[in-house]
């Protein structure tokens, strides 16, 4: 009997994994519809999208995070370590029956994320658009400096103040405002025009000032506050970062009473004790999550 070549098995492994993750992102994209990937895993069990969990089917659909799958999983009984090829033939009756008669998705959303300084805004709009791609992230411009690991056109858009005056003055902003009274923030209409039309949600990462114009401009608007777990938390965290000055630091914090007083306004509040987490509910609530 023949032994295994670990290494050969090892690099199956990695095509294997990498063969599922383009099946996943082509359901994401809607480049290929779900019950194609199930009817192209149940004719061939040899295929990528056999060995693709059931979990990870539904993962992939637009609007579902870890809460709907779990959801759905248990309305077809379908086990979360299944994979397709293992379903039995009652369990691929239901769950293609299911990917048929399920309501279209939603409308594309426009979801605002706002909160005070260093609660970690840009920690979860990473982690989600880590995660997911289906849901895409308008670039705000701004005035002030780039930040060690930021990347120009990905995290920000970074300008100059005539930059900005002329952008104000073509009237290019959805929203701008000037934070801590100091720099400028803004969102260009463009970047969320063009994905709304193209049926993607979009998450704008941005301060109070900008979800307020936001909710004016567009009242269809998703509103979520990303709050900390305390104060101190709070302190901590923008202490800790060391990107400020003292001076810009204490500015920040009065800045940050003020917007903590005002999360009221919004449709949700997030507390972000786990990064992982709050990005988890933050995508529920985009796609309808219930309070």
């Amino acid at each position: 009997m023949s032994v295994p070549d670990p290494v050969q098995a090892s690099a199956q492994a990695v095509r294997s994994r990498r063969a599922r993750a383009e099946v996943k992102q082509a359901i994401a994209s809607g480049d290929r519809a779900p019950l194609e990937v199930c009817e192209t895993a149940w004719g061939d069990a040899s295929s990528p999208e056999a060995s693709l969990l059931t979990t990870e089917l539904l993962g992939s659909l637009r609007g579902f995070g870890p809460l709907r799958t779990e959801q759905a999983l248990e309305e077809l009984g379908i086990s979360r370590r299944r994979r397709l090829r293992g379903l039995g033939v009652h369990q691929r009756d239901r769950l293609r029956h299911w990917l048929r008669d399920r309501p279209g998705t939603d409308r594309p959303n426009l979801v605002v994320l706002a909160g005070p300084t260093a609660v970690g805004k840009g920690t979860v709009a990473q982690f989600i658009r880590d995660r997911y791609p289906q849901i895409k992230h308008a670039v705000s411009a701004t005035t002030r400096s780039i930040r060690p690991g930021e990347v120009d056109g990905v995290h920000y858009r970074f300008v100059s103040d005539a930059e900005f005056d002329r952008m104000v003055d073509d009237g290019e902003f959805l929203e701008w405002a000037t934070v801590h009274n100091a720099f400028r923030y803004g969102t260009p209409k463009s970047s969320v025009d063009e994905q709304l039309s193209r049926g993607n949600s979009v998450l704008l990462e941005i301060d109070l000032q900008g979800a307020r114009s936001v909710r004016e401009a567009m009242p269809e608007a998703l509103t979520i506050f990303l709050a900390p777990p305390s104060w101190d938390e709070l302190v901590r965290r923008l202490v800790g970062r060391g990107t400020e000055s003292e001076e810009e630091r204490a500015r920040r914090l009065r800045t940050a009473e003020v917007e903590l007083a005002s999360q009221h306004e919004f449709d949700h509040v997030v507390v972000n004790h786990d990064v992982a987490e709050a990005a988890h509910r933050v995508v529920e609530l985009l796609h309808g999550g219930v309070s």
